[in-house]
């Protein structure tokens, strides 16, 4: 495959076939989550952002994915997140690490319970 130059664009994979959604909150959000497969554990991680940590260091200590590093998923679009997960993060407002708003519950999905916050939104 050829590599792109410059402009650090979407990645292609698909959904190009559709025609654009411009539905209300944007086509794309910057996220960062935090999961857990056991209620329990996302719970602990619920409790040390309420008492004021930055959200990338919960991340770091509780998700269970890839995102270990602080979270980042970086830029998603509208339809390559599952429906709850998507839903969620698009209701939400930018925030910062420092003093982040986040899904409070956590949102349930196939691959367990996230902490979802953002970032950007475009």
């Amino acid at each position: 495959m050829p590599k792109n130059k410059g402009g650090g664009g979407s990645k292609g994979g698909g959904g190009d076939s559709a025609a654009p959604k411009d539905k209300k909150g944007g086509t794309a959000v910057k996220v960062r989550h935090i999961l857990c497969e056991k209620q329990s554990k996302i719970n602990e991680a619920l409790e040390k952002l309420r008492a004021g940590e930055k959200f990338n260091n919960v991340a770091t200590q509780f998700s269970e994915d890839k995102a270990r590093q602080g979270g980042d998923l970086g830029w998603m679009t509208r339809g390559s997140m599952v429906g709850p997960f998507q839903d969620a993060a698009f209701a939400l407002s930018p925030s910062t690490v420092d003093s982040p708003q986040y899904t409070d519950p956590p949102v349930k999905t196939n691959f367990g319970y996230h902490i979802i916050m953002i970032e950007g939104k475009k």
